[in-house]
């Protein structure tokens, strides 16, 4: 399982960073990284080193296990499990690509306060408001089944927690002040990241 975890981990990034990039660039000129935003210790960066940090620990998680360095969790360990870790994570890298090719030119990593991009409302988007994001917390979830121990956990927790204060203190203030009430009127009837939940927040 740790060695088919790390071909899960190595499909998403090649897909979600390398190759988006890449037609981003050929389509824009820019690869659409943005970084890590905002001043020392600012929110803005506290999120993008929690995600970076997080996907140090994700490759970490089946590395150390291959190595027997950590094992897993014994309540976790179960062939169904597994398997259910390795859908949820092709699953969500499916989700990230569609949702991604879906954003259009406006796709980016990260958020550049003089940067104004269209509000995309169609295809996933119309759905929940953050797709790639949904994306990730699924792979990321399907990822730390696939090889349960302590630091996949980690990774995962890192995960969840960084992505929330991402969309919640960085993103969803920009796109406020970017769009106003054209955002406004998209929180009001869909999701934040699961159809029909996180309306109105």
């Amino acid at each position: 399982m740790p060695t088919i975890a790390l071909i899960l981990f190595a499909v998403f990034a090649a897909l979600g960073f390398g190759w988006r990039s890449w037609k981003q660039h050929r389509r824009t000129g820019s690869t659409g990284f943005r970084g890590i935003s905002g001043h020392l210790g600012s929110v803005e960066w506290l999120a993008g080193v929690g995600f970076v940090v997080a996907l140090i620990c994700a490759v970490a998680a089946p590395a150390l296990q291959l190595a027997g360095a950590i094992t897993p969790l014994a309540v976790l360990v179960a062939p169904w499990i597994q398997l259910t870790g390795i859908a949820f994570a092709v699953f969500g890298t499916v989700m990230m690509v569609w949702a991604q090719l879906d954003m259009g030119d406006s796709w980016r990593i990260g958020v550049d306060d003089n940067e104004t991009t269209t509000l995309v409302r169609t295809g996933l988007f119309g759905r929940v408001r953050n797709p790639i994001f949904s994306a990730m917390l699924l792979f990321g979830l399907g990822l730390a089944l696939t090889t349960p121990n302590i630091v996949a956990v980690i990774a995962f927790a890192l995960l969840v927690g960084s992505i929330e204060v991402q969309v919640r203190l960085v993103e969803e203030p920009y796109l406020l002040r970017v769009h106003g009430q054209a955002y406004r009127d998209y929180v009001e009837t869909v999701g934040r990241f699961v159809p029909g939940v996180g309306e109105r927040c």
